[in-house]
């Protein structure tokens, strides 16, 4: 953390894990000043849910919106962080027992995941902690205008799309694959910045939290 505020973006490198089939970020040097070339210059080649990115509607929902389309209103504003303690399984009941206040518009879930400080190196964990399908809806019946969580996926690996559906086919927007581990539980002031890709159904961002005025 630095002057006051959390950068809650992973590292993009080499031993960043990534979802099962994914081809993740590649980089590559494309002119370089020890090539005799005026500069350096490096051609990056990604998957927009690679480390820190936000999904739109259209990722599962067929003709829902793009990124663009979106805006920024969903990923700027005040936010709530809640630690779900040792739970798997982020359902409903979980839910229940955590002291989210009233009118919150975005949630972060910091879940068991980030626990560990090797979270976001490979290989992949297929046993992250996750939402279920009731405690999306749960979400999307609160009105909330975005939900987070620290890995790279709201839902547990094996199961169905139905949490994003769920939520995105309520209008929330999902923000996956964030760093929580140093983030106490409380309100902030999210900024998250998704790249502006034109018909794309996600995106990377780099995201902060700053504590928030009181």
């Amino acid at each position: 953390m630095k002057a006051g505020w959390h950068d809650i973006s992973v590292a993009i490198d080499g031993d960043l894990p990534t979802w099962p089939g994914s081809p993740g970020a590649r980089s590559e040097l494309r002119m370089a000043i020890a090539w005799g070339d005026d500069a350096n210059v490096t051609q990056l080649s990604i998957d927009v849910h690679t480390g820190t990115h936000v999904d739109a509607p259209r990722h599962f929902v067929e003709g829902g919106a793009t990124v663009e389309e979106l805006g920024l209103d969903p990923f700027v504003g005040a936010a709530v962080v809640i630690d779900t303690g040792s739970a798997s399984e982020i359902t409903a009941s979980v839910l229940g027992e955590m002291e989210i206040p009233h009118g919150t518009e975005r949630l972060l879930l910091r879940t068991k995941n980030s626990a560990r400080a090797d979270m976001y190196r490979v290989p992949f964990d297929e046993g992250y902690a996750a939402l279920t399908l009731d405690g999306a809806e749960l979400l999307a019946a609160r009105g909330l205008r975005l939900v987070g969580i620290d890995y790279l996926s709201i839902q547990r690996y094996t199961a169905p799309p139905d949490v994003h559906r769920a939520l995105l086919g309520a209008g929330v927007a999902i923000l996956e694959g964030v760093s929580l581990a140093d983030v106490e539980p409380g309100s902030y002031e999210l900024i998250c910045l998704p790249m502006r890709l034109v018909g794309a159904e996600g995106s990377p961002a780099r995201a902060i939290l700053l504590p928030r005025a009181t």
